[in-house]
């Protein structure tokens, strides 16, 4: 699943894309997509009956990012809420010189044939194409007539603050980790102080803090929350400037892949040598994800 830098990155791609677009036809051949969240959805035909003659028409005014979610707001007021989950991806095919841009988890078969049997929604606009594909169909695509409807469902209430949001504070942090008794890996990737850390950026600040990720979050000192601090600002800007991480799967709007994975210390190093005490870096699980830490550099 793609963490904040990159759907942050996708954010911008598509920016630069579809803004001020008309919508002027759509088609949906999975109605569960748009019908609502979870991994059990029951396709609803009025939602995509809905889905489609309510969003006809109108014209792209903004994409938002809040956590790993893109809110796509239209100038009368309608809005859109995408979340890729495990294998969405975005395609967009321009109509002046056929050219197509990808963004998301790669999809083979979208590198030979748009559409195919992964395309799930199409939005033909004036200028272009935007498909919506999905393999596992984890995703999904929401129609909200107005901001009253899309605030009465309270998406993002379980979420935390954004590490750049301006009440994300050294203080905010170290308070909300003294209730914490969970492993702090745990509580970094729960969302629910800050959100947008992964298992990618997790561990990544986790070793930069020289904390380790099976401590208790509520054990850390004033010193190690500092430091864990001011590493999840330093390693989320970087990550954002250079476009993200792009491990596996993941792949930005303008056809490339981020290049901080060229940065990482931990994640997915297991085994290799520490780059601060050239120790062996060892392995563990922890929230069902395989974690990556110095035993002896982090304490």
């Amino acid at each position: 699943m793609p963490e904040l830098p990159e759907v942050e990155n996708l954010r911008r791609g598509l920016n630069k894309n579809i803004l001020g677009q008309k919508i002027i036809k759509i088609k949906v051949s999975k109605p569960k997509l748009v019908s609502g969240k979870g991994n059990t959805r029951t396709a609803s035909i009025k939602k995509v009956k809905e889905f489609k003659q309510k969003l006809k028409g109108e014209i792209f005014k903004t994409i938002e990012r809040r956590a790993k979610n893109l809110i796509f707001r239209m100038r009368s007021g309608k809005i859109i809420l995408v979340h890729l989950k495990m294998s969405g991806q975005f395609v967009y095919q321009s109509k002046s010189n056929k050219k197509t841009i990808v963004g998301g988890h790669p999809i083979e078969l979208s590198e030979k044939i748009i559409p195919n049997k992964h395309t799930h929604i199409i939005l033909e606009l004036k200028k272009g194409t935007l498909y919506y594909n999905d393999t596992r169909m984890f995703g999904y695509v929401l129609y909200y007539p107005n901001e009253k409807e899309f605030e009465k469902e309270n998406h993002f209430i379980s979420l935390g603050l954004e590490p750049f949001d301006k009440n994300f504070t050294l203080q905010y942090f170290q308070e909300a980790l003294k209730t914490k008794k969970g492993k702090i890996k745990s509580v970094l990737m729960e969302q629910k102080i800050v959100t947008g850390l992964g298992n990618i950026y997790a561990d990544e600040s986790l070793f930069e803090a020289k904390i380790r990720p099976d401590r208790s979050a509520s054990s850390l000192k004033k010193q190690e929350v500092i430091r864990l601090y001011s590493a999840i600002l330093r390693i989320m800007r970087r990550a954002i400037q250079i476009g993200g991480s792009s491990v596996a799967t993941y792949r930005l709007l303008d056809n490339t892949r981020g290049n901080y994975a060229r940065e990482h210390k931990v994640y997915g190093k297991a085994g290799k040598s520490c780059t601060r005490c050239k120790n062996t870096l060892k392995k563990t699980i922890i929230q069902n994800r395989t974690t990556v830490f110095c035993p002896k550099c982090q304490m």
